[in-house]
């Protein structure tokens, strides 16, 4: 085996810091290593599937943009990335709980990813202490967006902003932009 000496090439070997070293690490020379390209992604398309009656998915499909599937999973033709969405009482949550099992066991339409699980909130207003438990207990299994009581929307006026505290939810659904 040939050594790059032996082969009359003068190199520069780059070597990455080791492990065992403290301290400060000399910077790389610059163009090294290869600046990582910029990438812009778009958002995913999801459907909204309620995990039980009156959940939210037309509301949620119409502020933040995706698909409204109601309470059934979505078809051939639609975006296969899914947010549950249930209200935050309690058949909701337990609703939304049984749900998450049903994925945990696969027994969802193969080709589902599920994204997250939406709590709308059922009522203005601060979460008794047992639901903000079973929240916790949700959201130690996947990621939770919750969605505040909003008054307006229960009039049926869904022109506005998406809520204060859902720009998470805004982000992942691209709805940032979006006017309704």
């Amino acid at each position: 085996m040939r050594t790059d000496a032996e082969a009359g090439v003068l190199t520069e070997k780059r070597r990455g810091p080791e492990i065992w070293l403290r301290g400060p690490v000399a910077a790389p020379q610059s163009g090294w290593p290869p600046e990582p390209a910029h990438v812009s992604a778009t958002p995913r398309r999801h459907s909204f599937v309620g995990v039980h009656g009156g959940a939210g998915t037309t509301t949620l499909a119409t502020v933040y943009g995706g698909h409204d599937c109601g309470r059934d999973w979505p078809g051939p033709a639609d975006p296969r990335s899914v947010l549950l969405v249930a209200r935050t009482h309690a058949s909701g949550l337990s609703a939304a709980q049984r749900t998450l099992e049903l994925f945990r066991q696969r027994g969802t339409p193969p080709g589902l990813d599920l994204d997250a699980v939406v709590l709308v909130a059922d009522a203005p207003g601060r979460l008794p202490r047992p639901l903000a438990q079973r929240i916790k207990a949700i959201e130690s299994v996947i990621g939770v967006h919750r969605v505040p009581w909003v008054a307006d929307w229960r009039l049926g006026d869904l022109s506005g902003a998406p809520p204060r505290g859902t720009e998470a939810l805004t982000r992942l659904t691209g709805a940032a932009g979006r006017s309704h």
